[in-house]
């Protein structure tokens, strides 16, 4: 019996690395400038949004703050778009190595993350069937719950990953009181480097699993 076509996975769980690293990176310099702003207190002249649709000039601490918000950002959806090519090919190599139709199937993989409720599990599950595919005898390795749990903390707190006002209200809570947004932005860059390391055990095992099928000869 042919062993299963199967994707090598090494390449793109490096990359995936990487693009944590430079998001937990920017999510840093947004908590750092947080408590600048924090430490420099509100201006004279109140929070930037004033209200009735007026804004007053930013001071150029709040103009870092916007680029480094921005810079977090486009941090994010690039580490989103490399994390789920690796999801994508690791779940793939899942259903081949395990022959049977996987729990989730693939539109679950993108559509996991945005349909309520479903996105409070749906994500883990895929990860978790994932691991079991790949090293059937194994513990689901810790790292995988560590991070699911602070990207919850981090994404549903409201001022984490999903920030419910625009960058001059987080500015104006900033100043009046920077702790919940210190806490959600410490989970977030706790989330990445968990997802670091399940990415690191999950592809470890499944490259193993991999080599093992295939003929001696090779």
């Amino acid at each position: 019996m042919d062993p299963p076509a199967l994707s090598p996975v090494r390449g793109v769980s490096r990359c995936v690395v990487v693009a944590l690293a430079v998001a937990g990176a920017a999510w840093t310099a947004r908590g750092i400038w947080q408590i600048r702003l924090a430490v420099a207190g509100r201006p004279v002249s109140g929070p930037p949004d004033q209200g009735d649709g007026r804004h007053r000039p930013l001071t150029t601490l709040e103009n870092a703050y916007h680029l480094v918000s921005t810079c977090g950002d486009l941090a994010t959806v690039l580490c989103a778009i490399a994390f789920l090519a690796w999801l994508l090919r690791v779940r793939d190599n899942a259903r081949a190595l395990s022959g049977r139709r996987l729990r989730y199937g693939l539109p679950w993989v993108c559509l996991g993350w945005v349909v309520p409720i479903a996105n409070f599990w749906v994500p883990r599950g895929i990860v978790a069937e994932v691991h079991r595919a790949g090293d059937p005898e194994a513990r689901l390795p810790r790292s995988v719950n560590l991070w699911w749990g602070l990207w919850l903390i981090g994404a549903l707190s409201g001022v984490g990953l999903m920030y419910a006002d625009s960058t001059d209200a987080v500015i104006a809570r900033a100043y009046s009181d920077v702790t919940p947004l210190l806490v959600a932005d410490a989970a977030v860059v706790g989330a990445a480097l968990a997802c670091a390391l399940m990415v690191r055990a999950l592809t470890g095992a499944q490259q193993r699993r991999i080599e093992a099928l295939r003929p001696v000869s090779e």
